[in-house]
C-alpha cells in the first residue's frame, strides 16, 4: 500500500487535488465520552458549574471542523457547505457525532473526525473538576462519500 502523503523519499507532501474535479463530499463521524452516573446527572440537569455541557460541545465541534487544515498540518483548506454536530447523553456516557459537507476536490473526513474529537475534549474539560474517571472512546469514521456534480 502506498501513502499519499509521502513522496518517494518519505517525507510529508500535500497531495496535489488540482486536477481532481470538484464533487459533493460528505463525511460522518462519532466517538463516545465515559462519564460516572453522578456526572451525567449534573449534564442532564444543566448544573455544571462551567455551563450547558451539550451546546458548548457541539459549538466547540462546529468550530474545530472549520480548523482543521490549522490542527492537521496536510489538510487542504475547504470550504465547508454544511457542519453539524451532535452531543446525545447515551447510557454511561456522552455520543458526540459529525456531519460534514462540502463541494470540492478533497474529502472531509478530517473535519468530521476533528469535530468529534474536538467536541469530546470540550466535554472533558467542562466535566473534568467532578469527575476523575472520564475516557473518551471509539473516535471513528463512519461514512465518507462522493458524488459527481451534475452539470
Amino acid at each position: 500500500m502506498e501513502l499519499s502523503h509521502t513522496d518517494r523519499d518519505g517525507r510529508a507532501n500535500m497531495v496535489d487535488v488540482g486536477s481532481k474535479p470538484n464533487q459533493l463530499r460528505e463525511a460522518r463521524a462519532k466517538g463516545f465520552i465515559r462519564l460516572q452516573p453522578e456526572t451525567l446527572k449534573l449534564i442532564t440537569e444543566n448544573q455544571v458549574k462551567k455551563g450547558d455541557v451539550l451546546t458548548l460541545a457541539e459549538i466547540a465541534g462546529i468550530q474545530a471542523a472549520k480548523q482543521t487544515p490549522t490542527l492537521i498540518p496536510l489538510c487542504h483548506t475547504i470550504l465547508l457547505a454544511k457542519v453539524d454536530v451532535k452531543a446525545s447523553i447515551v447510557q454511561n456516557g456522552i455520543e458526540i457525532s459529525s456531519y460534514i459537507k462540502c463541494i470540492g476536490q478533497t474529502g472531509v473526513e478530517m473535519e468530521a473526525l476533528t469535530a468529534v474529537s474536538v467536541a469530546l475534549l470540550a466535554v472533558y474539560d467542562m466535566c473534568k473538576a467532578v469527575d476523575k474517571e472520564m475516557t473518551i472512546e471509539s473516535i471513528k469514521l463512519t461514512e465518507k462519500i462522493k458524488h459527481d456534480i451534475n452539470s
